[in-house]
């Protein structure tokens, strides 16, 4: 196999924090190759580096065996890289095909025949005349995809690209990975799902704090998941799963509908995307609400952590006017209990790995003991480590007396973490048999037709 990417002794410092410490990568062309690693590990860094985002402090790229500078995204593009961010960079305002053709950088004339004829082709249920902001976040993420395949690149750098997907869409998208590479295209996949990268890539390499810890070849055999775990979190990647302290459900918190929460009980929704999760969930107006989508709704990307806190937060009130001091104070100690990488409290959170924007993010919601959590999913484009984590902590919530509410795309991630599952299906709530399993809850997802 040719070499179609490589990156080599690449090396980036923001401020105080080494992001990449000498990291090597070859991509073959024509293969997937999984990029694993904690958040804050480098992965996106490193991408976006590839992608001409992000100038490397040191280190040498080559596309195609020739030397490549990246200097901005059209150098990229002109490159025949395109990149999938993890957060969305369609424009909400614009319609599917005016997003198409920007990202493209198409002519205006016949642009919107050329994208319909393209999503067309392709299988995707996007309507070209609905704006990116109607879109729901599934159909958004798809967006995303169709964008960079519109500019016919040859290598194609996917950041958590299924974090929202459902399992038919997961299926939909390595599908177009797959005839990608079929035509010699080269895929880089940064994922923390280990199960998807031992499935879909034919390489691994695993960075942790900055540097390599593992790399498998397609001639290597292939690594366990013990492996992956180890090279990502070290020999406590193995450890077994913390136990947390479950209560009897106690006083009703809220009642929608048929749907009633107790203080001290984790409900877990679980549907198809589109079928009323969303609309369930915000119906309760929580508080301590956690939205699916950081970037728009979770936090405002140019203020600072402590800015950001103060969005909810009253610790820093004082009369009529904020107590800077006391909210850095604040978010200092969060950044601390919540293990967040950042350089301190006055770093705008756009400059955080997306895992750790949602430890932020979390952590604010949880502050001043609320009585009702509400998480659109909570884990989304975490990984292993994290995604326990911020389970562990709402569960800790719920045995400190909240009721928790939280949707999750992971079907395995509502079985393992709520002590209650219901299930949406085209706006109506289905209530699982007790003690029902995985497979009978996912039948219920696509059961057509109405009640249980």
């Amino acid at each position: 196999m040719t070499t179609a990417l490589s990156l080599h002794g690449i090396a980036k410092r923001f401020g105080d924090t080494a992001a990449l410490a000498g990291v090597d990568l070859i991509v073959r062309a024509g293969s997937v190759h999984a990029l694993l690693g904690e958040n804050g590990a480098g992965k996106s860094t490193l991408m976006r580096i590839a992608a001409g985002l992000t100038r490397a402090d040191v280190g040498l790229l080559t596309v195609g065996g020739a030397p490549y500078a990246a200097r901005d995204p059209r150098d990229a593009r002109a490159h025949g890289i395109a990149m999938v961010h993890q957060h969305f960079t369609s424009v909400d305002a614009l319609t599917v095909w005016e997003n198409v053709t920007l990202g493209a950088g198409w002519p205006l004339a016949g642009a919107r025949a050329r994208v319909a004829a393209l999503i067309a082709a392709r299988g995707i249920p996007l309507n070209v005349d609905a704006t990116a902001g109607s879109l729901s976040v599934g159909l958004r993420q798809q967006l995303e995809l169709q964008k960079a395949l519109a500019t016919e690149p040859r290598i194609l750098l996917l950041d958590e690209p299924t974090g929202v997907l459902t399992p038919p869409e997961v299926t939909e998208l390595f599908s177009t990975v797959r005839a990608f590479t079929s035509r010699g295209g080269s895929v880089v996949l940064i994922t923390h799902k280990l199960d998807e990268a031992l499935a879909h890539a034919e390489a691994i390499t695993v960075l942790r704090h900055g540097k390599v810890t593992g790399d498998w070849s397609s001639a290597d055999p292939r690594p366990t998941k013990d492996a992956l775990l180890v090279a990502m979190l070290g020999e406590a990647g193995t450890a077994p799963r913390p136990t947390v302290t479950r209560v009897t459900p106690g006083r009703v918190v809220a009642t929608k509908g048929s749907l009633t929460l107790h203080a001290g009980e984790v409900v877990g929704v679980a549907g198809v995307e589109g079928n009323g999760q969303r609309e369930l969930l915000r119906s309760f107006g929580a508080e301590a609400f956690i939205p699916e989508d950081r970037t728009t709704e979770g936090a405002i990307a140019e203020f600072t952590l402590t800015e950001n806190l103060a969005l909810r937060s009253a610790a820093g009130a004082r009369g009529r006017g904020v107590d800077w001091s006391a909210l850095r104070g604040q978010m200092t100690a969060l950044i601390d209990r919540y293990r967040v990488v950042t350089p301190g409290p006055d770093t705008p959170i756009a400059e955080l790995s997306g895992g750790n924007q949602q430890k932020v993010i979390v952590a604010r919601a949880l502050e001043g003991s609320p009585e009702l959590i509400v998480a659109e999913n909570p884990a989304r484009g975490l990984d292993v480590g994290a995604a326990q984590e911020i389970f562990v902590r709402l569960r800790e919530a719920a045995a400190a007396g909240a009721a928790v509410l939280f949707y999750s795309t992971d079907l395995d991630e509502v079985v393992t973490w709520a002590d209650r599952v219901v299930v949406m299906n085209g706006g109506d709530l289905l209530t699982p048999p007790a003690g029902a399993d995985r497979s009978t809850i996912g039948a219920l997802m696509v059961r057509r037709g109405g009640s249980a």
